[in-house]
This record gives C-alpha cells, sequence and structure tokens, in this order.
C-alpha cells in the first residue's frame, strides 16, 4: 500500500523555522519520483508551495516562499524534507506531501507570536 506520512509541523514565532518531513512507502519501483508540497487553509484554495523533481533533484518554489524555503531528499531514507525559515504568519497551513495521485495525511503549521 503506497502511504506518504508527514511529520514536522507544529507552533512557531514569526522569523522561526520548521523543518517537514515526508516518508515514503509501498511503492513498487525504487526509484526517485516528483515530491511536491501543498499547504492549504480554509477559505483559500490550495497552494503548491516547492517540489523536487524526480529525474535530476531539480526543484521548484511558489514565490510567496523562494529564499525562504528549500526542499531536499535523502533517497536512502524515503524522505523528503521542507526546511523553511523566516516564517511568516501567512505561512500557517495545513502542509501536505504529494506523490503523483497519493498525499499524505498533513501536518498543521501555525505561526503565531
Amino acid at each position: 500500500q503506497v502511504q506518504l506520512v508527514e511529520y514536522g509541523g507544529g507552533l512557531v514565532q514569526p522569523g522561526g523555522s520548521l523543518r517537514l518531513a515526508c516518508v515514503a512507502s509501498g511503492f513498487t519501483a525504487a526509484r526517485p519520483r516528483t515530491v511536491s508540497w501543498f499547504r492549504h487553509t480554509p477559505g483559500k484554495e490550495r497552494e503548491l508551495v516547492a517540489s523536487i523533481f524526480s529525474i535530476d533533484g531539480n526543484t521548484h518554489y511558489a514565490n510567496s516562499v523562494k529564499g525562504r524555503f528549500s526542499i531536499s531528499r535523502d533517497l536512502a531514507k524515503n524522505t523528503v524534507y521542507l526546511q523553511m525559515n523566516s516564517l511568516k504568519p501567512e505561512d500557517t497551513a495545513v502542509y501536505y506531501c504529494n506523490i503523483g495521485l497519493t498525499w499524505g495525511q498533513g501536518t498543521q503549521v501555525t505561526v503565531s507570536s
């Protein structure tokens, strides 16, 4: 069974940092896949935050997080990370990991003083 599990959400003050992790399991073929982080806040559309592409590991970021967030992967651990620095209140959302049609359960990130 294909599964994605996110870790690392929580409450942080503005200007702080968090690192999210997405652990993948159950994929039949052991090859890199494109992994994306999305976020959703009630009343807003789901937003693509960052992606790391399967073949070359190149990355893509939303303009709203460029320069503050960094996506990376550890293929040996089947894990993709989202390092979030200089967090702002508007980064508050549920963050989801995605591979193709598979989604994680989400992890809450709250940025507040």
